[in-house]
């Protein structure tokens, strides 16, 4: 039985209700106010803006990002090895973690890193704005312990059915990352591998051992 749709402003939901549709996740994620289904693409940006959180929107409902400082250090890495990459082969634009993608009329995503071609910027047009109407023809996401199997699922269907063309996501605690060309095709891979840009970023090469190493620290 599927759920009802979230977005429903007739529906009055429970919290266990929101969790479960939502993830499951943990329910300090859910923004209440406004209220879950009610909420707007201008709502997620005030939220935004103030730096309360970072939130995505969902159905109509604000959900808050789920991102640890390892994981802000392995995006912040990710980003600068992209974007030395796309500047000197003119291929596009990377945006951080604040780089609000709006894939459906109610719905906005922030993914962790996120690449787009000059092709789909003709498209939609440089993002002077602050929500780009766009999927990214590469989204990454580092997946964080609040993170729940079901609510990644989710976030996999919604990025290839917006238009991606691939999903890498990067798991820090075992150090591997799966890559996704379709939701049903799935290619794993761990330190003693290297990760490629395939289709979409032809002849980026990244040596996944070199990018999971921690820095020393001077004692």
């Amino acid at each position: 039985m599927s759920m009802p749709y979230l977005g429903d402003p007739s529906l009055v939901w429970t919290a266990d209700q929101l969790v479960a549709a939502l993830g499951p996740m943990p329910l300090s994620r859910i923004v209440f106010d406004p209220p879950p289904g009610t909420a707007t693409v201008e709502d997620a940006l005030q939220l935004n803006e103030r730096h309360d959180s970072l939130c995505e929107l969902i159905d109509g409902t604000l959900v808050r990002k789920a991102m640890g400082a390892y994981e802000s250090f392995l995006a912040v890495e990710l980003i600068a090895l992209l974007s030395t990459f796309v500047r000197e082969n003119k291929l596009g634009i990377v945006l951080a973690p604040d780089g609000m993608l709006r894939l459906q009329p109610d719905q906005v995503r922030l993914p962790d890193v996120s690449f787009l071609s000059n092709v789909r910027l003709a498209s939609s047009g440089f993002p002077q704005s602050a929500v780009l109407r766009a999927a990214p023809d590469l989204a990454v996401e580092i997946i964080s312990p609040d993170n729940t199997r079901e609510e990644m699922d989710r976030k996999l269907r919604d990025y290839f059915t917006a238009g991606t063309r691939l999903v890498w996501y990067v798991y820090p605690e075992t150090k591997n990352v799966h890559v996704f060309t379709a939701v049903d095709n799935q290619t794993v891979l761990g330190e003693q591998d290297q990760l490629t840009g395939g289709e979409v970023l032809p002849g980026l090469v990244i040596d996944l051992a070199k990018y999971f190493e921690t820095p020393e620290i001077p004692q």
